[in-house]
């Protein structure tokens, strides 16, 4: 039977007997389970590398921007580009386009924030980070649980549920750069719990004003046996945007730095998601399902294409996540999970204005490129079994199969226009399969576990991978892409608790790469060796916390295992050339200080290493150390004060390097700047 056919089969039935199941349970006076935590794909007590951070950090930090409070973790790196912008790095190069979309899983409360097909380069900026209770980041293949785009790895969201008591937090703030935030958090008993964040940037370039509100909220209940939480999260983005600024290292002149080259720019950006978790004790086990909707739509100006261009798009979609766990035995742990994920989206590219290389080049036509939608359906099942070998060892197994269905139309005619290559109608299939498997073992009267552990991850083609082609492709040329992922760790505490650590090694090959050369053309078939070394740590200098040192480090060789040469001559990609936009060294250092319970304060510093800029290895950026310092002062239990001061020593940096079209182009780094804010909890 083909895979397809097979995983709709066993969803089917899956589905059909845990809900017959459900409905066989008596809820007749049956008491609330505990509270269902949701973790991504793994827990710090499972084989691979996964790092938490606490809803205490997420506050300290009162991060702008996800990227000010996610690089603080070994082996990310996030590029900051304009206004709320980014682009993503999880043990892998900076990736842009199609694979920028579709290498990283983002996820809310365990959700992906995006339909397998319809992914978005900047993801980030869709999620309630301000607010969060934790944000997970697995580093490394997540697709043995969750599927497709957890390629490098995935960033769970883990939003606040309802506290037993009644309060509302209040943090404001106000910048230098004439940037303001508010965020409130209202909390009624266990039962609702509601959050608002409001962000109003006047922009340190020009015209790059930025409104960005956020919304969530999460209600507990019971229904008939069933612990249920519900919860609704959106967010609506306006934004002016500023372009790369061009010339040889031109972030290093403020005036240069500071303008914005194309003042057109902009992007508007609105989503939302809904889902209701239902939990219940079923059998031996315990029942989890997971209903959800989820819809966005964007416009863009594609300042960063020299043709320009405006680009529409939007999806909606609803499906549904299953869980059941059970215990076979006191040494095995069972899981299977069923999922269901069915959308429609659309895509609209408008050229308004002429444009050429030369005169009389017909290669960009005006008008409109592309005016398509297509409707997806996704079906997987999963199953992972954790067997307690002994006291000291731990082994888990995964597999994941997943069938992905696109059915493709068009609302211009098919054929080439200049450049752009549109498909007539069609429809496509995608298969994947997944295994992960690891072990864990941690000796007795030790306070370190060692692992080892090895995934695949896998991701179906983005719709714009498959649908927006350019006339030196063919047809349906994008294939599923494939990583096998290694790794070896260690991790936990030394010197009696004082210096906790953790330490992994990796290994990995992608095969199928699908990426934008420095022409800006699709490679579909490339393929890329990464390998690294990650360590994070905190030393406690001082008893009782008051003086920590922590920080992480990471070194990796992003490389491609391919030759190519593009169209133009420009470029030569060799087998052994480092992957642009990929730094071996990175790192984060922070110092804290903590002389009273009301008092504290930190420096930090941030490093990236120097990375070239093109897959030819002819430019390269130098990197850059940028540092920060913050201290606040609580007044009272429910009154704080906080200062942040970023870019201590106003370095002139780039968020953001590459080569393209020929040109050397930078987003810069923020100036110094300082925030001032401060936290009242009323009850």
């Amino acid at each position: 039977m083909p895979l397809r056919a097979l995983l709709a089969t066993s969803a089917s039935l899956a589905l059909v007997s845990v809900f017959a199941a459900a409905n066989a349970q008596s809820g007749d006076g049956a008491s609330r389970l505990e509270p269902v935590t949701v973790y991504g794909d793994r827990l710090v007590t499972q084989p691979g590398s996964v790092a938490t951070l606490e809803a205490d950090t997420i506050d300290e930090i009162d991060a702008d921007h996800p990227a000010q409070i996610l690089n603080e973790l070994p082996g990310v790196n996030i590029q900051m580009n304009s206004g709320q912008e980014h682009l993503i790095a999880l043990r892998s190069p900076v990736l842009t386009g199609g694979a920028g979309q579709g290498s990283f899983l983002i996820l809310e409360n365990g959700l992906p924030t995006r339909s397998p097909a319809f992914g978005n380069v900047n993801s980030l900026f869709e999620i309630h980070h301000e607010v969060a209770e934790a944000i997970e980041i697995v580093r490394g293949p997540g697709s043995a649980k969750y599927g497709s785009n957890a390629v490098h790895g995935l960033i769970n969201v883990i939003l606040g549920e309802p506290k037993p008591r009644d309060y509302l937090d209040m943090r404001l703030s106000g910048s230098t750069l004439n940037r303001y935030k508010a965020d409130l958090t209202g909390n009624l008993d266990d039962t609702a719990r509601l959050s608002l964040s409001l962000q109003d940037d006047a922009g340190w370039r020009d015209n790059t004003g930025v409104q960005q509100q956020k919304l969530s909220g999460s209600y507990a209940f019971d229904a008939a046996g069933w612990d249920g939480l519900a919860w609704i999260s959106a967010s609506n983005l306006n934004q002016e945007t500023a372009g790369f600024i061009e010339g040889y290292k031109a972030y290093r002149d403020d005036e240069t730095a500071s303008s914005n080259p194309n003042p057109e720019a902009y992007r508007d950006a609105q989503w939302a998601m809904g889902a209701v978790r239902l939990s219940r004790e079923l059998g031996a086990g315990t029942l989890t399902l997971t209903p959800f909707y989820r819809w966005q739509e964007m416009a863009f100006a594609q300042h960063f294409l020299p043709n320009g261009g405006v680009e529409e798009n939007g999806h909606d979609a609803f499906g549904l996540q299953s869980k059941y766990e059970m215990k076979a035995s006191d040494a095995v742990t069972l899981r299977i999970g069923a999922d269901v994920d069915v959308a429609s989206g659309w895509l609209k590219e408008t050229q308004l204005e002429p444009f050429g290389f030369f005169p009389g080049d017909t290669r960009f036509p005006v008008g409109v490129h592309y005016d398509y939608t297509v409707d997806t359906t996704m079906l997987g099942l999963w199953t992972e079994a954790e067997w307690a070998v002994s006291d000291t060892v731990t082994v888990l197994a995964g597999l994941r199969g997943e069938t992905h269905d696109y059915d493709y139309s068009t609302d211009v005619p098919p054929g080439p226009n200049g450049r752009f290559l549109v498909p007539d109608d069609r429809e496509d299939s995608f298969d994947l399969l997944t295994p992960k498997l690891g072990a864990i073992w941690t000796p007795r009267d030790s306070a370190v576990s060692y692992y080892v552990n090895y995934a695949r991850g896998e991701r179906a083609p983005q719709a714009s991978d498959l649908y927006r082609l350019q006339s030196q492709q063919g047809i349906a040329e994008a294939d599923v892409e494939t990583m096998d992922s290694i790794e070896a760790g260690a991790r936990g505490s030394a010197f009696d608790g004082q210096l906790v650590f953790d330490v992994a090694a990796y290994y990995a090959e992608k095969e199928n790469f699908f990426f934008r050369d420095s022409d800006g053309l699709n490679v579909t078939d490339g393929s890329t060796q990464h390998q690294g070394i990650e360590a994070n740590a905190s030393w406690d200098i001082l008893d009782n916390g008051r003086l920590t040192l922590s920080g992480t480090a990471s070194y990796a060789e992003h490389t491609y295992t391919f030759d190519r040469v593009v169209a133009s001559g420009s470029e030569v990609i060799r087998s052994g050339n480092e992957v642009d936009t990929a730094p071996n060294w990175l790192g984060d250092l922070r110092l804290t200080w903590r002389p009273t319970d009301a008092f504290e304060a930190s420096v930090s510093a941030e490093y990236i290493g120097e990375y070239y800029t093109n897959p030819g290895n002819t430019q390269t950026y130098p990197g850059h150390t940028v540092t920060q310092a913050r201290a606040s002062y609580a007044f009272t239990d429910d009154l704080e004060a906080f200062v942040i001061v970023r870019n201590l020593f106003d370095l002139n940096y780039a968020d953001r390097a590459d080569l393209a079209f020929g040109a050397n182009r930078y987003f810069p780094g923020e100036p110094l700047n300082a925030t001032v804010g401060f936290k009242k909890r009323f009850n």
